[in-house]
């Protein structure tokens, strides 16, 4: 596979989903850009993924797909970043956050159901509290460097963009 790729992995595709192989994090934000660029207002993104994974590096490209030119540090010690672009970007990390209580207790609801993007990084730490519908993201290491991303879309909108992506084919996020 050629440096600049992302491309699905043999035996990825079932239905509202997507699973591709990113070689470099240019790849990864390459396809983050794609995501910000198909974005909507009220899209949720719940990024899943070990630390240094690579969940930033896929929300900074979904920062520069939605023409934010602001870098997308980690939120860690501040919870939330709000970045504007096209369409404001609420970029959330749960990871310092070990009780679901806690999360409750923020009140984050104006963002999540907000009119910007959300993308919240460890969410598996929330997801009781999260929109029942979003587009669920596991990123994973491999052995050679690389990342597997594995889209999961939760609800109409979500299936939607995953065919969005999908259809631009092995490299969907090449430009």
């Amino acid at each position: 596979m050629p440096p600049g790729d992302v491309s699905p992995p043999a035996g990825s595709k079932k239905k509202g989903q997507l699973g591709l192989t990113s070689r470099h994090p240019r790849d990864t934000q390459r396809l983050g850009a794609r995501l910000g660029e198909l974005a909507q207002a009220g899209d949720v993104y719940l990024l899943v993924g070990n630390l240094g994974a690579g969940k930033t590096c896929l929300t900074q490209g979904i920062a520069r797909g939605l023409g934010i030119e602001d870098y997308a540090l980690s939120p860690s010690f501040v919870i939330v970043r709000e970045l504007y672009g096209r369409l404001p970007l609420y970029h959330m990390d749960l990871y310092r956050l070990d009780d679901i209580a806690e999360i409750d207790e923020l009140g984050l609801d104006e963002y999540i159901y907000g009119n910007g993007v959300c993308v919240i990084e460890w969410a598996e730490k929330g997801l009781a509290l999260l929109p029942p519908e979003h587009l669920l993201v596991q990123i994973d290491y491999l052995e050679d460097s690389g990342r597997r991303l594995k889209l999961t879309a939760i609800g109409r909108r979500y299936r939607e963009l995953i065919a969005a992506l999908d259809k631009g084919g092995a490299d969907a996020a090449g430009h």
